[in-house]
């Protein structure tokens, strides 16, 4: 079985959540960010891109790039407004109504479900990279305030991204969920979720793991788009009145437009004025045109004062639907990226007369709520009732199209309510039930859900046939309707689906639909990657060759470079061409022909590594820069272990024969004799004689020659302080015995008197 996971689906971004060791954690899309843009494109080459990918390509392909999809979902054309139809891409009505969007790349039509999906699909692909297993069902978060049809609509794009949707759940309750998990104390708090596209207020009863929804309201059509709207049509029509063109009616500068709108609106949240620059935003007769201006907080505050009216309502009404007053409210969460705009906070205090709760990510806690609910499903949460509401009267029209109400707004769900009604006319046979959710007393001005038609009725004088109509709604907020006739027990039920302006045959076709295009997109994703992975493999190629000429030479690589070289060339013609299979042969036959140069390298560098470790060895022993000595073979006769004998220095750092002669007495000026002495006491420096292996020519105090077993006792101990002096012709050793050097004129010295030990040039010789 799969794992379930939380989705805010939102308007401008989406999060996916999950419940990892009993905590909620939003998950990062593999751009490493844990909000993933609701938008859809459609490359030039018709590649599917979701997110990220493709909002930087907006600006360019705006036709193919669609955005703020979850406005249309669940509604019908008719119902679009003139400002909620001017995007960059194209809105259509089909030939029952419905919205349909326009993509010319792919030169076919797209249902808001389908675009959706395709959101669904890339959130639930990342959860399962993240989880290492799949994701097969979600709770999917919408609007308090979307009526049936809307949440029908969610929960068929979920089918179509091949989810099991578990729950539909309200985005304010999910906040609440997040929010009071782990709090006990009992709190009424007020959710207040202003979103991209939606704006929602619940009032909540939250404590000890109960989470009441006492009251909800909102508006789907206001949101942190319609803050936007405000500044982009500010901007068009200061460049209206300069330049006398419409930039809203050109869909790239529109774009531009609505990004620079964007980006004005989240920087004045932190400062008091922001620059806005668009060069090259159009061209006139007279050239290139641009656009810069500077918005400060308080014009964009004045811009959007009948937006804040629009906000005051819904909160008024949640309140008193509830029956409380503000200072009741015990807490207030701001829930939505719109709700960090200093004015909505502004108002927020000024009706509650409270500081705002921002302890909690505003755009990742719907998300996480919905994966607490996740969990609660799946029993990993326990002890946590949820009792939601529904945002919207539900009834069924009467004679003179006047609408009963069975269900009242803000009842908790799941909940049944029955009422009986008559036919209008004798001897009818056939009554049609027409259901509609709203709040107007009239049908006409309310949503209609669906109709049906209860049959064989007996024919009987008007008002006397008994027929008991019953609505149920369930927790996910999905409208169940059934009629039964009193008299003959026949009966007729219907689940609102029909709502969703999408037939189960279309779902089903957009479920293949969907398949087709993961089937063909990891195709493509292979395809790209096979280039990637030949364009790495020319590119190590190349620099394998140049490597392995200047380490060896040319003429070391000159058998391997034609081959190697051809293999490159007709790789990237089968690259260029587009030919899979000559990829493959090339790549291959270049792979063997790397593999064959890769191995001579490595014979040669070893054959190298053992010439360098002979030369190094025998280096080290004439010049005495090995490391690690080997044992002295004169320790056991008292020697000190590692003695050093000298060697002559030449001028090249190598061993030579350079002639050893003891310190003569004399005038000594930095420990070296300004001229050398001959007669009796010493040697010419062109002499060369024998010197006493017991004699070191290292000076100890007082500039003498140093015995090399001096400071060490008879017994071979450690050495004891200074070792004593010894004179040219003679001296006393550490044994009290008088010693002569025997050195010869004449006599070569380059012959190491014993092999056995290292020899070091440590010390600087006489």
């Amino acid at each position: 079985m799969g794992k379930v996971v939380g989705i805010d689906l939102g308007t401008t971004n989406s999060v996916v959540a999950v419940m990892e060791g009993g905590k909620p954690v939003a998950i990062a899309n593999s751009e490493g960010m844990r909000t993933t843009p609701s938008v859809v494109g459609f490359s030039k080459d018709g590649e599917l891109l979701v997110g990220q990918l493709a909002r930087r390509q907006a600006v360019l392909n705006p036709q193919n790039t669609f955005y703020g999809v979850k406005r249309y979902i669940g509604r019908k054309y008719a119902e679009l407004t003139p400002e909620s139809r001017r995007v960059p891409y194209t809105i259509r009505r089909d030939e029952v109504g419905n919205i349909k969007i326009k993509c010319p790349r792919l030169k076919k039509d797209f249902a808001p479900e389908e675009i959706s999906a395709m959101v669904l699909r890339k959130l639930a692909d990342e959860a399962s990279r993240y989880l290492g297993e799949p994701v097969t069902g979600a709770v999917i978060t919408v609007p308090a305030y979307f009526n049936d049809a809307q949440r029908q609509a969610t929960r068929n794009a979920g089918r179509i991204a091949g989810l099991e949707v578990k729950r539909i759940l309200n985005e304010p309750t999910a906040a609440a969920l997040a929010y009071g998990l782990e709090r006990s104390i009992e709190e009424t708090i007020l959710v207040f979720d202003l979103g991209g596209g939606t704006f929602d207020v619940s009032i909540l009863d939250v404590g000890d793991g109960v989470f009441e929804v006492k009251a909800t309201a909102g508006d789907t059509q206001l949101g942190g788009n319609d803050f936007d709207r405000k500044i982009v049509d500010w901007l068009a029509e200061q460049f209206l009145e300069s330049h006398g063109v419409d930039l809203r009616r050109d869909r790239q500068s529109l774009q531009r437009l609505i990004e620079a709108a964007e980006k004005a609106k989240i920087e004045l949240s932190g400062v008091t004025v922001t620059d806005i620059n668009l060069p090259f935003i159009t061209a006139t007769a007279e050239g290139p045109q641009h656009l810069e201006t500077r918005l400060t907080r308080a014009q964009f505050e004045s811009l959007c004062g009948d937006l804040v009216q629009r906000l005051r309502r819904p909160v008024k009404r949640a309140l008193s639907d509830a029956g409380v007053s503000p200072s009741q409210i015990d807490q207030v969460v701001l829930v939505g990226g719109s709700s960090r705009i200093p004015l909505v906070q502004q108002l927020v205090r000024s009706l509650i007369d409270k500081e705002p709760n921002q302890n909690i990510n505003p755009d990742e806690v719907v998300a996480v709520g919905a994966a607490v609910q996740a969990a609660i499903l799946e029993g990993s949460v326990r002890d946590v009732l949820l009792l939601d509401v529904t945002p919207l009267s539900l009834g069924i029209e009467t004679v003179g199209g006047v609408m009963k109400k069975l269900i009242p707004r803000n009842t908790t769900i799941p909940v049944r309510r029955s009422d009986t009604f008559s036919t209008s006319e004798n001897n009818q046979t056939m009554v049609e039930i027409h259901i509609i959710q709203g709040e107007r007393e009239m049908a006409a001005d309310n949503k209609s859900l669906g109709r049906f038609k209860l049959q064989g009725i007996p024919p009987a004088p008007r008002g006397v046939p008994q027929i008991l109509v019953s609505l149920d709604v369930d927790a996910n907020g999905i409208l169940q309707v059934s009629a039964v006739d009193k008299m003959t027990g026949r009966e007729q039920s219907i689940t609102i689906q029909s709502a969703s302006t999408l037939s189960e045959s279309e779902v089903r076709r957009m479920l293949q639909d969907a398949d087709e295009f993961s089937q063909i997109d990891r195709q493509r994703r292979e395809q790209v990657e096979k280039r990637n992975r030949m364009e790495a493999l020319a590119n190590n190629a190349e620099r394998q060759l140049r490597e392995a000429t200047l380490d060896y030479g040319i003429g070391f690589v000159s058998r391997h470079r034609t081959r190697i070289e051809a293999y490159i060339r007709q790789l990237r013609e089968s690259m260029e061409r587009n030919d899979e299979r000559g990829m493959d042969l090339a790549g291959a036959d270049l792979q063997e022909a790397l593999y064959e140069l890769n191995r001579e390298v490595y014979q040669r560098s070893q054959e190298t590594e053992e010439e360098e470790s002979f030369l190094g060895s025998v280096r080290r022993v004439f010049s005495g820069e090995d490391g690690e000595r080997k044992r002295d073979p004169f320790a056991s006769e008292g020697r000190p272990r590692g003695d050093f004998y000298g060697r002559a220095e030449g001028r090249q750092g190598l061993s030579s024969p350079e002639t050893y002669r003891p310190a003569p007495e004399g005038r000594q000026r930095n420990g070296l004799w300004e001229e050398p002495l001959r007669g009796e006491q010493g040697y010419s420096a062109n002499s060369q004689m024998r010197r006493d292996p017991g004699v070191s020519p290292v000076r100890g105090e007082g500039g003498e020659p140093r015995r090399r077993d001096e400071g060490r006792s008879r017994g071979g101990g450690q050495s004891q302080g200074a070792a004593p002096t010894v004179s040219p012709s003679g001296a006393v050793n550490d044994y009290g015995r008088k010693k002569t050097p025997t050195y010869r004129p004449g006599e070569s010295v380059t012959r190491n008197p014993y092999p056995d030990e290292n020899w070091d040039d440590d010390d600087d010789w006489i």
